[in-house]
């Protein structure tokens, strides 16, 4: 449903009144902090008061699978302010502090998936706020891996940091944080901080990260973890039947972090390691500063799906230094980053490999944008409007590969050494800042392009006019016009099995092949001769068998539907999951698909769950 409302609009509204507070609210403020901007996705009033600093105190309880948190927030006020607003969703809040004395609290009305608006009362000299509550059981944030050895990770972009933390849950709000987190004795716990490298006797665990961050990168992980070094400044964090796999897979981190440095700039961040998650982990990975959270999929055993990291490693630049200001600016924070990964892919591993991955991004835009243009034509301009709207609406791959296009026609017309220059500039002039469309484009005029430049780009068709701009940079490369050949060939029924060079081509060159077979390359008898020739659903690299799997569903390959059920139960990551139940619910199988979703949901994230619950109807 579609919620048109002004959060902040709510905040002051009418209150549903806790621990015995009778006083009216007051109207807002009207002197903002000039820095900040309006946010449609959260409550918060950071033109009034905001926080500069949070030391969180937390305890996990895996039995009860809640956590027991202090927040105590330092905060920056205006003249006059007299409330500071959290966003909070589903907390148990026991008690309230300003500047040490017991205070009172507002909890608004709760507005679907925005939460509710925490209130309380200040004076232009607060200086501390300190909130004791607990987390709901069905906190969307949190995620429990039951089982034998238990697991507990969050992820809360985009606004789901409300679920396990009182936050001013905005990209545009940042602080510096402390935590002291306990845990049953013989996990370790990590956080998007400086970590621990090794499991303790105590169960108590410090961290700090003192370089200020929005909500959306405060991220936790619990769990019986190992560690093991790749280089002087990276490292993974593993469970121990998946480090050594880990270890390998990722041997080229250090590789990465020193070909993104020479590009754009110092690391900024000190550390930069990787955490490998339960299969139940709704992304691909997640930029948690210091820290990445990644999937276990990309564990393919010949390190061919790195780009993921070289994706999540960009973002300690774009995103993470310099943010989006708010979701509806979301490009600026991905569109950047699958440019620098481009960047990155190619300075460690080649052009021609670097081309290939564009050429499967602008081969997945392509389709994927005829989709969001029927249902939502608004969406496929770079500058969004989700006002009202769950903004994980936006996190789609028109934030991330039409924006990647965008910047790199910019730097195809401007030339690559301008372009590097001024995206060093950039990075430097606005770190630990945040950035809006408009500023950037005001930005880029007055530091890089020239009028007749911009007339080439056509800037206004890219950012704000939907559809995909007819000057769209082209792709291409030897390699994949042989494997277009080839899919030809195939499709036509002119070669067989035999004659395709599986063993010689690398996982993007399998991926284009099967995502092009048309509905007689890819129909069962045909599907069933690859098969039995490549032991095709056999593969580690589930990239490729994610896209057979989606070829057997479409072209009725039932020797495939074992095989497909288990995926979708082991597998959390929404960019798969979608795609499979789209493609059973497309062709007629909307019955199998709700049987196998009813299995795997009560292992998927809040976040994956959603997005089916929708696709499906089911609750």
């Amino acid at each position: 449903m579609k919620i048109i409302i002004s959060l902040s609009a709510l905040a002051l509204g009418s209150l549903i009144i806790l621990n015995g507070c009778t006083e009216p609210v007051k109207e807002e403020n009207t002197q903002p902090m000039n820095h900040f901007h309006h946010d449609p996705h959260s409550f918060s009033n950071p033109d009034m008061a905001h926080v500069t600093h949070l030391h969180w105190t937390a305890v996990v309880d895996f039995g009860q699978k809640s956590i027991a948190g202090t927040a105590e927030f330092s905060i920056e006020t205006t003249p006059n302010a007299d409330r500071i607003i959290f966003d909070i969703m589903d907390l148990e809040i026991a008690s309230v502090e300003v500047d040490g004395q017991t205070a009172t609290w507002n909890v608004g009305e709760r507005l679907a998936e925005f939460g509710s608006p925490l209130e309380i009362p200040i004076t232009e000299g607060s200086k501390k706020v300190k909130i004791t509550y607990k987390t709901g059981p069905d906190a969307g944030a949190l995620l429990w891996v039951d089982g034998e050895k238990p697991f507990l990770f969050t992820q809360s972009q985009a606004i789901l940091g409300r679920t396990w933390i009182p936050c001013q849950d905005s990209p545009g709000v940042r602080y510096t944080y402390s935590a002291e987190v306990t845990v049953p004795k013989g996990l370790l716990a990590l956080m998007s901080a400086e970590n621990p490298q090794s499991i303790n006797e105590t169960g108590v665990y410090s961290f700090k990260m003192d370089r200020p961050i929005p909500s959306y990168l405060m991220a936790m992980a619990v769990g019986e973890i190992g560690f093991k070094p790749i280089g002087r400044r990276t490292g993974v964090y593993a469970t121990y039947d998946m480090l050594d796999r880990a270890h390998y897979e990722f041997a080229d981190m250090e590789k990465m972090l020193e070909a993104a440095e020479g590009l754009y700039g110092t690391y900024a961040w000190g550390r930069y390691d990787l955490l490998i998650l339960p299969a139940a982990f709704p992304f691909g990975g997640m930029e948690n500063p210091m820290l990445t959270f990644a999937t276990p999929t990309i564990l393919a055993g010949d390190r061919s799906l790195v780009a993921l990291v070289a994706h999540e490693l960009a973002h300690s630049w774009s995103g993470n230094l310099v943010t989006n200001a708010t979701w509806n600016d979301f490009w600026l924070n991905e569109g950047f980053t699958v440019y620098f990964e481009q960047r990155i892919m190619e300075a460690v591993y080649g052009r021609e490999h670097a081309e290939m991955l564009a050429a499967l991004t602008q081969q997945g835009l392509i389709q994927e944008e005829e989709d969001i243009f029927a249902n939502h034509p608004e969406d496929t301009a770079l500058q969004l409007d989700l006002e009202g709207r769950n903004p994980d609406d936006g996190l789609t791959v028109i934030a991330y590969d039409k924006g990647y296009f965008f910047l790199r026609l910019i730097e195809e017309t401007t030339g690559r050494e301008r372009f590097d220059k001024f995206l060093n500039q950039y990075f430097t002039e606005h770190a630990f800042q945040v950035m809006d469309t408009k500023r950037f484009l005001d930005y880029l005029h007055k530091n890089l392009i020239t009028p007749e430049e911009a007339a080439i780009i056509d800037i206004d068709a890219w950012v704000y006019g939907q559809r995909l701009p007819a000057n769209m940079p082209k792709v291409s490369g030897e390699r994949l016009t042989l494997v277009d050949a080839k899919t030809a060939a195939w499709n036509e029924g002119k070669i067989k099995a035999s004659d395709l060079p599986w063993d010689q081509w690398v996982y993007q060159e399998r991926y284009r092949f099967i995502s092009n077979l048309n509905s007689t390359g890819a129909s069962p008898e045909r599907m069933k001769e690859l098969d039995s020739k490549f032991n095709i659903l056999g593969t580690g690299n589930y990239e490729v068998l994610f896209v057979w799997l989606q070829k057997a569903i479409e072209n009725n390959y039932t020797v495939a539907y074992p095989r497909v059920e288990s995926f979708l139960i082991e597998v959390g990551r929404r960019k798969v999951l979608t795609p499979l139940y789209k493609a059973m619910k497309a062709t007629e199988k909307e019955a199998m698909a709700k049987e196998i979703y009813t299995k795997a949901r009560p292992g998927y994230h809040a976040v994956a769950r959603q997005t089916i619950d929708e696709l499906l109807g089911t609750p």
